[in-house]
């Protein structure tokens, strides 16, 4: 089936960035970014192309978890600034014709959130059984937890009432008990207030860990998807193009059945995590071969459901889906050094210092990011590919505040350095080396061509829209691609390897009328009859290349 009517699917071919306002731009001078700092930079985001903007928890938060650990879901830090700033927020992101999505964490509350103060007060209190109990001692539960390095368990006891409270991540985290309708009504009411303050939706976090019923009556919640279907339909009907961009980090089967199955009626994209981990698979080894497998082994989704694709989050760069040998030669190549890495599954760099700061390879891989099936998400920073603070605690390394100018703080604040939220990033990746300032003024920058990418990507809907195909090839270390959607077909290639290739492929449907027009540089590549080309690429070489007919109307 083919949707034709594309107006209301806004995310299939969205450029996503994502951003923490803490470390984005210091208005006010205390330090910490703040709203109206952000609401001075939504420009600088227009520039570059970005059509939706996702805020990272904004709320009240006792800061044990950089801002996952919520006091208030109804609150913004005031710290950060008011509910009237970030409503101006969403108003000039609108204005430039930005859609806005924010975290939603309903896995759990901050213990000190005051429904876990009164819960944990008393067995009487009425907030008891939003939170999961036991009285008996927990048996030994430390493979489960999900930061290893902080916690042993997932249940801590709780002096005041004598009974152990579930929390899957850390003990300042109580987990909500989904199963009670009390915490579910509570869910709705907080997504509701959210979308009439104008967002368009939710990145979900831990949207498994959110639906998990242990520790629950059997029987007390016997359909959890029905659940997100619901969540779902009240987006729709709040704001009628809103999206739920769920993180699951599970294998493509059990995602599929998190979008909805084939009816795709739950969460409306996913990230594509197991495409992510097998890239740095590919890239380590200068084989495309694990990214072309994880590519073709996507099941087939619903016209309205959609992957979301990146290089980096927020989060560790977790490799947990590859087997242990896999995941030691990715650590080999790109995070040799235990202080690189983090929970044993995973690294704590961004790209351009793994890749050593090598212009081409770097720029290759952005390249194949926008060029592959999906929507893209960018982490704040990468525009002008920022490094990594490896002295910061674990994932904070990448959460680095971001870098404006050459001068003092990177021109993130005008505080002295110990207010701000963590260092500025030192040495080869600096402020000195790497700032906005310097990057837009220079056309060959790495922000120069980000904008190339976006512009060319959004001019590409069969990259968002179309079928997806890998094309046979005889090079290991090129992944060669095409997409296709209504007229238009876009072929990839790229280059994972050091050395130059020339790369022979046949392209069905394609004669001596077509030629290949290059989008990404001048150039253009001729067709034969039997629809056969030889194309050339320099070593970590990229390019896009617009099937073009002589009857087509299309611009190249």
């Amino acid at each position: 089936m083919k949707i034709t009517d594309t107006s209301d699917l806004w995310w299939k071919n969205a450029v996503v960035y994502c951003l923490d306002v803490e470390t984005y731009l210091d208005w006010n001078g205390d330090g910490i970014g703040d709203f109206e700092g952000l609401a001075h930079r939504i420009d600088h985001l227009a520039d570059l192309g970005v059509t939706c903007l996702w805020l990272m928890p904004f709320y009240p938060t006792a800061e044990r978890d950089d801002g996952y650990d919520i006091t208030d879901f109804y609150g913004v830090d005031p710290r950060l600034g008011t509910h009237g700033d970030v409503v101006e927020v969403i108003r000039t992101a609108k204005d430039r014709g930005m859609r806005v999505i924010a975290d939603l964490v309903v896995n759990h509350t901050s213990r000190k959130h005051p429904w876990f103060r009164s819960a944990e007060a008393s067995k009487d209190s009425p907030y008891r059984d939003f939170y999961v109990w036991r009285s008996d001692p927990p048996p030994d539960t430390s493979d489960q937890v999900v930061f290893p390095d902080q916690e042993d368990s997932i249940w801590t006891l709780s002096e005041p009432t004598g009974e152990w409270y579930l929390h899957r991540f850390y003990k300042e985290q109580p987990d909500l008990d989904v199963t009670n309708p009390r915490v579910r009504d509570e869910v709705a009411k907080i997504m509701g207030f959210w979308l009439q303050l104008g967002l368009d939706g939710f990145r979900v976090d831990a949207v498994p860990f959110f639906l998990e019923t242990a520790g629950a009556d059997d029987g007390a919640f016997p359909e959890p998807h029905e659940y997100l279907r619901s969540l779902r339909s009240l987006v729709g009907r709040r704001s009628g193009s809103g999206v739920l961009l769920g993180e699951v980090n599970l294998p493509f089967e059990q995602q599929l059945e998190f979008f909805g199955g084939p009816d795709g009626d739950e969460l409306t994209m996913q990230f594509d995590f197991n495409g992510m981990q097998a890239l740095y698979l590919a890239l380590a080894r200068a084989d495309a071969g694990p990214l072309a497998a994880a590519l073709q082994g996507r099941p087939v989704l619903s016209p309205d459901s959609q992957w979301a694709t990146f290089v980096r989050n927020h989060d560790e760069l977790t490799l947990d889906k590859l087997s242990d040998s896999e995941r030691a030669e990715v650590f080999a190549a790109f995070g040799p050094e235990e202080r690189m890495q983090v929970y044993g599954r995973g690294l704590r760099r961004r790209l351009p210092p793994m890749l050593d700061g090598y212009p081409r390879r770097v720029r290759m891989v952005y390249s194949l990011l926008f060029s592959l099936p999906g929507t893209p998400v960018l982490f704040y920073g990468e525009e002008i590919g920022m490094g990594e603070d490896l002295d910061a605690e674990g994932r904070l390394a990448v959460r680095t505040p971001m870098q404006w100018t050459a001068g003092r703080n990177g021109g993130f604040s005008a505080a002295d350095p110990g207010k701000l939220p963590g260092p500025v990033v030192s040495g080869g990746f600096a402020p000195e080396f790497v700032n906005v300032a310097d990057q837009r003024n220079d056309h060959d920058s790495l922000l120069s061509f980000m904008k190339l990418l976006i512009r060319r990507y959004r001019e590409s809907p069969e990259l968002g829209w179309g079928g997806f195909q890998v094309l046979d090839q005889p090079c290991p270390e090129v992944l060669a691609h095409r997409c296709s959607w209504d007229d238009g077909s876009l072929v990839a290639l790229h280059n994972l390897g050091p050395e130059a290739r020339t790369v022979p492929l046949t392209l069905e449907g394609c004669d001596s009328s077509h030629r290949l027009v290059d989008l990404l540089q001048p150039g253009e590549v001729p067709v034969s009859d039997t629809g056969t080309v030889q194309i050339p690429l320099e070593g970590y070489g990229y390019r896009w290349l617009r099937v073009v007919s002589q009857d087509s109307r299309r611009l190249a």
